[in-house]
């Protein structure tokens, strides 16, 4: 179990094996436009990281990506996100 402010979150390293293993992807519909979707927020990430950190870099995509998950569009998940920061920090 990986714990993080007091949430315990489970570690699944089975599923990437069987997730390896398998004959056939899960949903290859999906693959190209959600690799094409995040891409530009992958990108965004890495390079907040460098002028920030890592874990600040990953919260600020990840909760882009929960938003856009949500039905937001891009750019306003971005300027949400971006909006919660004050001095490079939530």
């Amino acid at each position: 179990m990986y714990t993080m402010q007091g949430r315990q979150f489970p570690q699944y390293p089975q599923s990437e094996v069987t997730a390896h293993t398998m004959k056939t992807p899960l949903y290859p519909q999906l693959k190209s436009m959600t690799l094409n979707t995040i891409a530009p927020f992958v990108s965004y990430g890495l390079k907040e990281a460098k002028g920030t950190s890592y874990q600040h870099a990953m919260t600020e995509v990840a909760a882009m990506a929960y938003l856009l998950g949500r039905g937001m569009d891009p750019q306003t998940a971005y300027q949400t996100v971006e909006s919660w920061e004050i001095n490079e920090m939530y």
